[in-house]
């Protein structure tokens, strides 16, 4: 069985294989999120602590949270879960996985340390790895280098160098987000104007219209009222007619 063994703080890895079945038998029946004493997995290992947070077996399907056996199972996926990545919107599959107990099928297992021990692990423990990708949110980039809000933060930015077709040297740096320039205020108090205006400009046409809508009761009112003094005037002169 392979291990690869990841420790957060200082971003490396290293891959063990390890064919020894009885410091195997640590890493059988657990399952994942779980920690494992590294010591059964041997003595250069005395001290360590490591939390089990995957793996494949050796037809590479992957081990999957919440199965809780050792063997295989074909689930329903969806958008959101592990081992699944929608290609279509609202699309389903349904996909095999291994279950989260580790057992003699694993071919690769991943570990990750949570408690260091104390001899260092060559290659992992007594090296620091760089960061590839600097943070790109501009809080974040103040945060790394201790920047004030004063400070321009388009200074700061983490670039890396890549070369082109043609040979040449470039070099890229991300775009920052969330970054406040006077450019993105003004652009802001522009929308904000915007907005006011229309609100304003909704307000006097309801009003304008509701004038309107009183101006035309008010005069099919009037008129209703003429309609009604012509009828009865009709009426009162047929009667006295009638009467004569």
């Amino acid at each position: 069985m392979k291990l690869n063994i990841a420790y957060p703080q200082t971003g490396a890895q290293i891959c063990v294989d390890i064919d020894d079945e009885k410091k195997l038998r640590t890493l059988y029946d657990k399952r994942m999120s779980q920690e494992v004493d590294g010591e059964g997995l041997g003595e250069e290992y005395k001290g360590y602590v490591f939390r089990i947070t995957g793996g494949n077996d050796k037809q590479g399907f992957p081990m999957k949270q919440g199965v809780l056996s050792q063997t295989r199972a074909r689930l329903l996926l969806v958008k959101g879960q592990s081992c699944y990545r929608e290609r279509r919107s609202g699309m389903k599959k349904r996909k095999g996985v291994r279950g989260c107990i580790v057992g003699p099928d694993i071919r690769i297992c991943n570990l990750v340390v949570t408690q260091e021990g104390e001899k260092p692990i060559p290659g992992l423990t007594d090296i620091q790895v760089p960061r590839r990708l600097g943070p790109k949110r501009a809080s974040k980039i103040r945060k790394l280098f201790n920047l004030t809000k004063a400070d321009d933060v388009r200074k700061y930015v983490v670039g890396r160098e890549t070369k082109t077709k043609q040979g040449h040297t470039k070099v890229k740096r991300p775009r920052i987000q969330r970054l406040i320039t006077p450019v993105s205020l003004q652009r802001k108090r522009r929308l904000k104007k915007a907005k006011i205006q229309a609100c304003a400009k909704s307000k006097n046409e309801e009003q304008e219209y509701k004038q309107m809508i009183a101006q035309y009761n008010k005069e099919k009112k009037k008129a209703r009222q003429s309609s009604l003094a012509k009828r009865r005037s009709r009426l009162s002169k047929m009667r006295a007619s009638k009467a004569e």
